[in-house]
């Protein structure tokens, strides 16, 4: 199974981990991993003040430091994942990138917010479920 792990550093992002670990038939060499974080974009100003190579190297920084500590986590269990930086809206990023990348399985942690909070706040999760294709599994 080719599976995305989409992760913000988050403790949500820890939780989901912690439930790859505890079940054996989600963590293994049976599969294929790529981690993916999305990094929100800079207000155009800030783009345009800091120039174009600036601001990527930023947007690059920044994933890293998320798929630092997961690429740590995996290789612990044994996994070796591709992983993937990429920026704009994370829920429909994660959703285009889970439907090209021909995912079989999008696996992400999520706050657990009720329907009142979601229509409020907004979820990343919510925007992946309405625009993915693909199964998603929340880790709450």
């Amino acid at each position: 199974m080719n599976i995305l792990l989409a992760v913000d550093g988050s403790p949500y992002t820890k939780k989901m981990l912690a439930y790859l670990a505890a079940h054996d038939e989600m963590l293994g060499a049976s599969h294929t991993y790529t981690a993916l974080t999305v990094q929100a974009q800079l207000p155009p100003r800030a783009r345009a003040a800091l120039g174009k190579d600036v601001v990527e190297q930023y947007y690059q920084e920044e994933g890293e430091k998320v798929l630092a500590s997961v690429g740590k986590f995996l290789t612990r269990h044994g996994v070796n994942a591709r992983t993937m930086v990429k920026v704009g809206a994370a829920g429909e990023v994660i959703a285009k990138v889970a439907q090209s990348g021909k995912f079989d399985l999008v696996v992400m942690g999520t706050h657990g917010h009720g329907a009142l909070g979601k229509l409020v706040m907004g979820s990343v999760s919510t925007q992946v479920l309405a625009k993915c294709e693909v199964p998603v599994l929340l880790v709450r």
